[in-house]
């Protein structure tokens, strides 16, 4: 993300991070840097180790190797940060559930938003195709944010993927609100998919409803363009973002048609697939 795109997600005054110390978690960790960075805002550095309940007897023994491992990983983030300007925590804990304690963790440190890799090897991120990523956006947090490995968020296109549900309305509305504030921000494209032919109609109507929102409002004198399509949301979704080049899918967490198989098997495969970072929305974004 650019210095200068300051209002992407809105007000953010506290941004975590959840890294596991791997290449994979990279992407995350620089643009937890440039987000934090551009909002004026502090970064929390979470580093949660995974404990192996059935292996419970080495526990302190592999902790305490896994701490050392990261020592200069970690040191390395705080020199980037204090080099930037940057306040900065980072905290270390151990967890027989990684996923919940990532999530209590961002509540504990009143955390706007949570940053995650899509992959990693151990310790905290340890996703088979966003798995870890899943069981974070199932506990309900407001925004998460996963970004692929080397990829960099500009802030100049974005796709919202909307289903008509409540959550997506939801979703539909900080879009808005992006077109609002974003100065960098160029081009939305607003999908909905239909996964007969038969609701293609219906999720042209919907895509248009929400651009036309943007034209009456007059928000800012940017393009939205609506698009309705016919297959798996997953795939189509993925597809439309590559081709369009966004820097970030946007969709909802919970609701009826799409955004009520996310916690299921499309969120996976659009974390899976996608060719740029993806932001997934609760209801309870303060």
């Amino acid at each position: 993300m650019t210095k200068d795109n300051t209002h992407l997600m809105g007000e953010v005054e506290v941004v975590v991070v959840a890294t596991d110390g791997s290449e994979y978690s990279d992407g995350a960790v620089q643009e937890a840097i440039f987000l934090t960075q551009s909002y004026g805002a502090k970064l929390v550095v979470l580093h949660v180790i995974a404990i192996d309940s059935y292996s419970a007897t080495s526990v302190h023994a592999t902790s305490a190797t896994l701490r050392l491992e990261s020592k200069e990983y970690f040191e390395n983030i705080k020199k980037m940060t204090d080099d930037s300007g940057i306040e900065c925590v980072v905290v270390i804990e151990e967890s027989y559930q990684p996923d919940k304690t990532i999530v209590e963790l961002a509540y504990k440190h009143d955390a706007d938003v949570v940053i995650m890799g899509r992959h990693g090897k151990k310790g905290l991120l340890k996703l088979l195709v966003g798995s870890m990523t899943s069981k974070v956006i199932g506990h309900g947090f407001p925004q998460v944010l996963v970004v692929p490995k080397d990829f960099a968020i500009e802030g100049e296109k974005v796709l919202l993927a909307t289903d008509g549900s409540e959550i997506s309305q939801f979703a539909a509305e900080e879009v808005l609100s992006m077109i609002k504030h974003c100065a960098t921000l160029q081009e939305v494209y607003v999908l909905s998919v239909a996964t007969r032919e038969a609701g293609l109609d219906d999720a042209r109507q919907l895509a248009e409803a929400i651009c036309k929102r943007n034209t009456k409002e007059k928000t800012r004198d940017l393009t939205c363009f609506p698009m309705a399509s016919v297959g798996r949301p997953s795939v189509v979704i993925t597809d439309v973002a590559l081709e369009k080049k966004v820097d970030m899918i946007i969709i909802g967490g919970h609701g009826k048609g799409l955004s009520k198989l996310l916690m299921g098997h499309v969120t996976e495969k659009v974390i899976g697939r996608a060719p740029c970072a993806v932001l997934v929305l609760e209801k309870g974004k303060r």
